[in-house]
């Protein structure tokens, strides 16, 4: 069975954006080994799932010029596993995409991730979406979180974890450490 595997860049003392929704802070750590790893554990999937506000931002920045040859190989091996990948995005604001591959789930968050566990392919991967994750968490459809730790600390914004109660049991299995001092966290869901 496919696995989903959440990646997130969160900061030190845990947001994965500003108040704002803004990523300043994880650009200032990013790097070409950091994008070389990201295209690598892309590579390990097949579909992307996102919410609308991660959809919205990621096809502006990655849809307008995704061939820039100013950016670094790593980049533009990202951009084409981006734009050539199946996206789905859970929505209830947006009636239309336009991203090549991609398109509005039909069915409910659960039913329409569980459906997509059962084919054949390989792993599923959600970017940022916090909402998504929360309720794919809630719902025990998450297998791996792939925390991508950066070395600052912002005081306030929107917690990863925001709408989680309880207990959510993990264990680590992997660590990657990045000359900016970056950590990435492989935690399995237990």
């Amino acid at each position: 069975m496919r696995k989903v595997i959440v990646s997130m860049n969160v900061t030190l003392d845990g947001f994965m954006a500003a108040s704002d929704c803004g990523l300043d802070w994880h650009f200032k750590s990013w790097n070409e080994e950091m994008a070389r790893a990201t295209a690598e554990q892309l590579s390990k999937a097949d579909t992307i799932l996102l919410g609308g506000i991660t959809y919205r931002g990621m096809a502006q920045y990655w849809n307008t010029n995704p061939v820039n040859m100013i950016r670094p190989r790593e980049d533009l091996d990202f951009a084409s596993m981006l734009n050539s990948y199946p996206k789905v995005v859970f929505t209830k604001s947006m009636t239309s995409v336009s991203w090549h591959n991609a398109r509005i789930a039909k069915r409910e968050l659960g039913d329409e991730v569980t459906e997509l566990k059962r084919r054949e392919g390989k792993d599923m991967i959600v970017y940022g979406s916090g909402k998504i994750v929360t309720a794919l968490t809630k719902l025990g459809l998450v297998d791996e979180f792939r925390m991508w730790v950066h070395p600052v600390v912002i005081g306030c914004g929107k917690p990863v974890f925001k709408e989680l109660s309880g207990i959510l049991n993990l264990q680590l299995v992997k660590t990657e450490i990045f000359s900016s001092g970056v950590v990435i966290l492989f935690y399995q869901v237990r």
